[in-house]
């Protein structure tokens, strides 16, 4: 069973996320917010990180930054998903290492296609 990182410091957005990813047969770990998130990679690197840009303490582009300078963060498929949908957003993002991009709001068809596309499932 593959293992996904939610990273999100809405309750609300990593809940509809778990919801969908544990009916994609996803073993689930759930962080708020980038510093959090650095912490479970230490612990265990996932096999995918669906991260969100705009949280308190470290944001998702600094944390992403950070995720693949650490041993073995070049791993995890990364699948940023947010509100952010500007062209300089979505281009920083690639350039600092995400394999794809969802916008929100998403459902469960764009978290299985998106999560295909970087061969996670």
């Amino acid at each position: 069973m593959k293992n996904c990182l939610i990273v999100d410091d809405s309750s609300v957005i990593r809940k509809v996320a778990r919801r969908i990813l544990e009916g994609l047969k996803f073993e689930l770990t759930e962080a708020e917010d980038g510093e959090q998130a650095t912490a479970v990679c230490h612990s265990r690197m996932p096999d995918v990180i669906l991260l969100d840009w705009n949280m308190p303490k470290m944001d998702g582009y600094e944390f992403l930054r950070l995720l693949r300078k650490m041993p073995n963060g070049d791993v995890p498929r990364v699948v940023f998903c947010t509100t952010e949908n500007d062209v300089a957003h979505i281009a920083r993002a690639l350039h600092a290492g995400a394999d794809e991009y969802i916008m929100k709001p998403f459902d469960k068809d764009i978290i299985q296609a998106k999560f295909q596309e970087v061969g996670v499932m």
